[in-house]
């Protein structure tokens, strides 16, 4: 539009000599000056308009170029409508646009030279080292002390009881059986809370007095005669009058073995049988010496009490249960027990921390065992039909097709000597 303007609106200027302007007044030259700076503003505001409007012009024509090669087909004469479709589509048809993102690589992992790859080592802990090492010393300490209690057991030959107690003892091996594993459990350490306390209780005959003197023979044989005491009620304490010397006896005598035990570092055996007959006085002084208060070296002991207190009771019992197996006797006597016991706590509080070992009666067939072994050891020929027939003039409580004995193997010796 500038194109169109003619310098002709302008008013010419005549050209002038300067040396003519310098040679006018003053006046005039003020004139011309205030005419020229007012002319030479104009020019440069048409060059600043004149120089934006070309710009413009060149963008607009760029911006047409670069729609028609896009969006128009070279066939095509009429102009088309722009739009961010058709655009978005052209920029991911062109591979070399801008706006696609490159791929980034990734980090390679650099390794030193071969000669120098190596795989790091932790460092090993101390710690491990001494867990091991603890582990053994537990592992010793265990050992030995395990040697040791077997050590202290073989001391006191309880295999060779057993042996004894199978050989000489008959109908009796649950009894047998629990007086060893309450002896083993014992003599395994020497250090204990409470003496060891075992009460037989049975009828007559069935052999406790017998396992007493067993025992007795076994621990002379171990311990030494000085460590085992068999105390005989009727033997030792005869009268009434003589409770009074018998209690300060048996007091000054258990304290003499035990004190001797105790510098030995053994444990001694105290056998009272007939406990029945002992008077109110003994079973006090017992039971003094049984639990002590002070003393701790009566602790390691063992009290061994045979009676047949409650053996009425006993026998209507097993009577009243004989249709049991013969493998049911060990649930007989743990039935038994504890009927047993509160009979005997309400006899005398000696027997509260006792443990029970009641014996069976006896029937027939052991009682033939008792003489056969009898026979054996007088010197005759256990001969079979003799022996049933010496068995024959005994009495029996005859349940069923069992038959138990009232006096057990009491008689067999007699009838043997008479041979």
């Amino acid at each position: 539009m500038f194109q169109n303007h003619t310098p002709e609106c302008f008013p010419k200027m005549e050209e002038q000599d300067p040396s003519d302007r310098l040679r006018g007044d003053q006046p005039k030259e003020t004139k011309e000056n205030g005419s020229f700076s007012q002319f030479s503003s104009s020019v440069r505001a048409m060059v600043r308009i004149r120089q934006k409007y070309q710009a413009m012009k060149k963008r607009r024509l760029e911006i047409a170029a670069v729609s028609s090669q896009s969006f128009m087909s070279p066939r095509s004469t009429s102009p088309k409508v722009f739009t961010f479709e058709n655009f978005q589509d052209t920029i991911n048809s062109n591979p070399a646009s801008p706006h696609k993102r490159k791929k980034k690589r990734k980090a390679r992992v650099l390794f030193p030279s071969s000669s120098l790859r190596a795989v790091p080592t932790k460092e090993r802990s101390r710690a491990k080292n001494c867990l091991y090492l603890l582990c053994i010393i537990v592992f010793l300490q265990i050992y030995n002390a395990i040697e040791n209690l077997d050590d202290h057991v073989l001391k006191y030959d309880l295999d060779g009881l057993e042996k004894t107690l199978k050989r000489e003892v008959f109908g009796q091996q649950e009894v047998a059986e629990s007086l060893l594993g309450h002896l083993h459990d014992y003599l395994s350490t020497y250090v204990h809370n409470k003496p060891l306390v075992l009460s037989l209780h049975g009828p007559t005959g069935v052999g406790k007095s017998h396992v007493g003197r067993l025992l007795a023979q076994h621990f002379r044989s171990v311990v030494g005669e000085d460590l085992v005491m068999q105390y005989f009620v009727l033997h030792h304490c005869p009268t009434e009058d003589d409770i009074p010397q018998c209690t300060k006896s048996l007091d000054s005598h258990v304290s003499e073995m035990v004190t001797h035990a105790e510098e030995q570092e053994k444990i001694p055996v105290f056998i009272f049988d007939e406990v029945e007959h002992m008077p109110r006085e003994l079973l006090d002084t017992l039971q003094d010496l049984i639990h002590p208060k002070n003393n701790n070296e009566y602790l390691n002991a063992i009290y061994i009490l045979i009676s047949n207190l409650g053996h009425e009771d006993i026998t209507k019992f097993v009577l009243h249960n004989s249709s049991v197996a013969v493998s049911g006797h060990l649930s007989l006597i743990q039935e038994l027990n504890p009927w047993l016991r509160s009979y005997l706590e309400r006899y005398h509080m000696l027997f509260l921390e006792a443990d029970l070992l009641p014996f069976m009666l006896l029937e027939k067939s052991y009682v033939m065992d008792c003489f056969i072994d009898e026979m054996s050891r007088e010197g005759f020929y256990p001969d079979r039909s003799h022996v049933e027939r010496l068995a024959e003039e005994l009495s029996y409580y005859i349940v069923g097709e069992r038959e138990f004995s009232h006096s057990g193997c009491r008689q067999v010796v007699a009838k043997v000597n008479l041979l």
